[in-house]
């Protein structure tokens, strides 16, 4: 299995998105250590008090240049906000700083109506998969030069390494997102951590919509790929206190409230208690927005979850408070996973 991270650069209690980005350093520097295929950062506007990974593409480039190998990438550049000639063009510049290892993940969301706002965003497209279907296929025009010879855009170049372009995945949790993704014959992630009980449908759409790109913008067949938050900690009791900080903050955000994950004693005061352990294996047809549970029992969890949708790669989110959890977390999951 392939095992790859997604990061959100969440600001510390009493901290500050200096110290966010410090930590979102040293994770990345560990996840290549450990043998973790990627690791992406995320886009989130209108929260920097709370989450510090508002442009994907300035930590990116400071990611690639204090590691050596890990492909680091953008879960996601939301494309709703932005033109796609400049997506294009600023990926490009990242690939030909460093040539090999950059991933471009595209997806789109709304957020609070003044960001929006701020952004140039219209939140009232009549037909938005239609135009996020258009979006995608620009963005990728551009950087594989697929736009054809009479199209007024065909002259348009790109900064460029050697040999490489930035590899284009389409992120989403929804059977739409997937349809288009296949339809544009592009890689595919699916965000189990926001709508999990549609993984296994989005991913019989990805399938059946499939066809090849014909700018050679993706595989040659389907290739997808499972986000999933993930507590991993020496049992499975210890981890199921450490998912209390992903519940505890679901709750939260089911009621409006955006904060920094509480502390897990907190979060346990906010539950009522310490969360059960994520049962080995699921019951059949049950999937959950967060999983738990030691290094052996997430190796069990993560190969089931997989073989539902018949993928063989994970990136994996969570919300833990504190950072050496995360550390750890990401540590001993690698370890169970055999990195």
């Amino acid at each position: 299995m392939d095992l790859s991270i997604v990061d959100l650069a969440p600001v510390p209690q009493d901290g500050t998105a200096t110290d966010a980005y410090a930590n979102t350093t040293d994770l990345a520097r560990r996840a290549e250590d450990l043998g973790y295929d990627r690791f992406w950062v995320a886009e989130h506007h209108g929260m920097a008090d709370h989450i510090a990974s508002t442009t994907p593409e300035t930590l990116i480039a400071h990611l690639a240049a204090e590691t050596d190998e890990i492909r680091i990438g953008s879960g996601t550049v939301l494309l709703n906000h932005y033109q796609p000639f400049k997506v294009a063009e600023t990926f490009a510049s990242l690939d030909a700083m460093a040539p090999g290892r950059v991933d471009l993940g595209l997806g789109r969301a709304t957020g609070i109506p003044a960001v929006d706002q701020a952004l140039g965003t219209d939140r009232h497209k009549q037909n938005p998969d239609e135009d996020h279907a258009e979006k995608i296929e620009a963005t990728v025009s551009h950087l594989y030069d697929g736009f054809p010879e009479d199209h007024p855009y065909a002259d348009i170049s790109l900064p460029r390494s050697a040999d490489d372009v930035p590899e284009a995945w389409v992120l989403g949790s929804s059977p739409s997102s997937a349809e288009i993704a296949g339809k544009l014959g592009l890689r595919y992630c699916f965000a189990a951590f926001i709508r999990p009980n549609l993984a296994e449908r989005a991913f019989e759409t990805y399938r059946e919509h499939f066809v090849p790109s014909d700018v050679g913008a993706g595989p040659d067949s389907p290739q997808g790929m499972l986000a999933i938050n993930v507590a991993c900690a020496e049992t499975d009791q210890e981890a199921a206190r450490q998912r209390a900080t992903a519940e505890a903050t679901y709750r939260r955000l089911q009621r409006g409230e955006v904060g920094s994950p509480p502390t897990v004693e907190a979060a346990i005061d906010e539950l009522g208690g310490v969360p059960e352990p994520t049962p080995n294996p699921l019951p059949e047809g049950e999937w959950s927005r967060s999983i738990s549970g030691s290094p052996e029992t997430l190796s069990a969890l993560l190969e089931q979850l997989t073989d539902r949708v018949a993928v063989d790669s994970v990136v994996v989110q969570n919300t833990i408070a504190e950072h050496e959890d995360v550390v750890r977390s990401h540590e001993l999951l690698a370890e169970g996973v055999g990195l």
